[in-house]
């Protein structure tokens, strides 16, 4: 069934070339693009590889956090193996350090569905991120011109009103994403659920003035948000991946194992910086802030014993095979091992979390 799906957007994508041989398209024909979704653990990555053995699609990742550069193991990049010779777009191409919105995501993917067309291969969109996704096919955001939702939003406010120390305690529940979505459900879906800094100025703004976000900064055009319509970009097929969440929370539970015996700590503790800024770049990503309080006790212990031994050039390799051993020992044995806890409280934390990220993308599609 995929397959005859697959078979019919193929041939009408044809006709989207101008060059193909004289099988120019009617007018106002809109260009053709397959977008595969699903929770996480679903086989989306999978699905469009195997598509691609049958049909000559290239593929645009829509996940925000698989778009950054590192951390491949804690976000699941498909390898360069397991990508097959399928060409693969916005993975791995971002900065770490920026904030690439889903304006910059319809930037920079409708260029690249552009040049793929041309190619004439089909545009595979396979995605985590909804609201990727929708600022790419909705009308939402479709004018440049479109005044910016945070700036609107904000304009009646002091320009220091939104400058705030992270909040812990009574404000994590005050200002949760839970609590968002239960106030105005409109402009949390267009939020990433770790984008605290705007979830927070969002709640604020109905807190001061009672008005809903959505209302505010949009009108009527967040009703359209996430729609698609006869004013979307593309004709879009819909491929949605699903499985039982017994089933997913199996696979969550083998996969941040295998993450683990793979390496996931070793790459956090490469981007692992004390008080780091979470909402902003690729430490948004479930599994960095979770192991934050274990890799805190762990480099102050090394530096405190290693500082004195050896050179500053030295110290960082130290620490790195330290820190194999160390997990080595932790996943091996069942002794009471210094940070043991700490370490098995942040894989604790990751895959509760990961399983939290499942069900609220099975909600959302």
């Amino acid at each position: 069934a995929k397959y005859s799906v697959m078979e019919n957007a193929i041939e009408t994508g044809r006709l989207q070339n101008p060059n193909n041989g004289g099988n120019e398209a009617p007018p106002m024909t809109k260009p053709k693009v397959v977008v595969i979704m699903g929770p996480t653990g679903s086989g989306k990555s999978k699905l469009a590889i195997d598509l691609a053995a049958h049909f000559p699609v290239e593929i645009i990742n829509a996940d925000s956090m698989q778009v950054y550069r590192g951390l491949d193991v804690l976000t699941n990049k498909v390898t360069s193996s397991e990508q097959k010779g399928v060409p693969h777009h916005l993975l791995g191409t971002i900065s770490p350090n920026v904030e690439f919105t889903s304006k910059d995501f319809r930037d920079a993917a409708i260029p690249l569905i552009e040049g793929i067309i041309y190619r004439n291969h089909l545009p595979l969109i396979v995605g985590g991120t909804n609201f990727y996704i929708q600022a790419l096919v909705s009308p939402f955001l479709r004018d440049d011109s479109a005044q910016d939702m945070d700036s609107s939003c904000l304009s009646d406010y002091p320009a220091n009103w939104q400058e705030h120390e992270p909040y812990t305690g009574e404000d994590s529940e005050n200002y949760s994403y839970d609590r968002l979505r239960a106030v105005d459900t409109l402009a949390a879906n267009r939020l990433h659920p770790n984008d605290h800094r705007k979830i927070r100025q969002y709640l604020e703004l109905f807190d001061h003035s009672g008005v809903l976000p959505s209302k505010v900064f949009q009108g009527k055009m967040i009703e359209k948000w996430g729609r698609v319509s006869v004013d979307s970009r593309y004709n879009c097929c819909f491929i949605c991946v699903d499985a039982s969440l017994p089933v997913l929370d199996r696979y969550v539970e083998q996969r941040v194992d295998k993450m683990i015996e793979a390496g996931l700590l070793e790459e956090v503790y490469n981007i692992y910086t004390l008080n780091a800024d979470y909402t902003r770049g690729l430490r948004q990503a479930i599994g960095v802030r979770e192991f934050e309080d274990f890799l805190h006790a762990f480099l102050s212990e090394v530096r405190d014993e290693r500082h004195n031994s050896c050179e500053v050039s030295t110290l960082l390799t130290t620490t790195i095979n330290s820190l194999r051993q160390k997990l080595r020992e932790i996943v091996e044995s069942s002794a009471d091992i210094p940070h043991g806890t700490l370490l098995e409280d942040g894989i604790d934390k990751l895959k509760a979390n990961t399983r939290r990220l499942v069900r609220r993308q099975k909600k959302e599609d």
